[in-house]
């Protein structure tokens, strides 16, 4: 699952989706079981109040965008994500990732190996193994 727009200036989940979007994922996220519009609206009023129709036409969209699915339960919907936030977050990246290479080729990979100075050093250490694997395989 591509998200079609990436805001670099924002941060977090910001990035992927509108600030209402972000925190109504960030509550399934968190959530153990499924939810109803209104147990999420519940959630949300904590911080200020938001009208229920504005809290379903955004879960709505979100299950259109195939990031939520939903089901019928009695008399209401259940809510939940249809990946878990690392999945989604190691989707994302991996697109990104593979969309930066193929728009600005070995200038992304360059720009990249130059931010390596910033990283911890454990993680310098993965990628060097992981590039090792890389070059036995080929």
């Amino acid at each position: 699952m591509k998200m079609q727009n990436f805001k670099l200036k924002e941060s977090g989940l910001n990035r992927f989706f509108g600030p209402l979007e972000s925190k109504i994922m960030e509550i399934l996220w968190t959530s153990p079981s499924e939810m109803t519009i209104k147990d999420v609206q519940l959630k949300l009023d904590e911080d200020k109040a938001i009208n229920f129709n504005t809290v379903m036409t955004v879960m709505n969209r979100l299950v259109d965008k195939k990031i939520l699915q939903k089901r019928s339960v009695a008399r209401s919907f259940h809510y939940k994500p249809v990946i878990t936030i690392e999945e989604f977050m190691d989707t994302q990246s991996k697109e990104l990732t593979y969309d930066l290479i193929e728009q600005f080729g070995s200038l992304a990979v360059t720009h990249m190996v130059d931010a390596l100075d910033k990283v911890d050093p454990e993680l310098l250490d993965q990628l060097e193994q992981h590039i090792l694997l890389l070059k036995r395989d080929r």
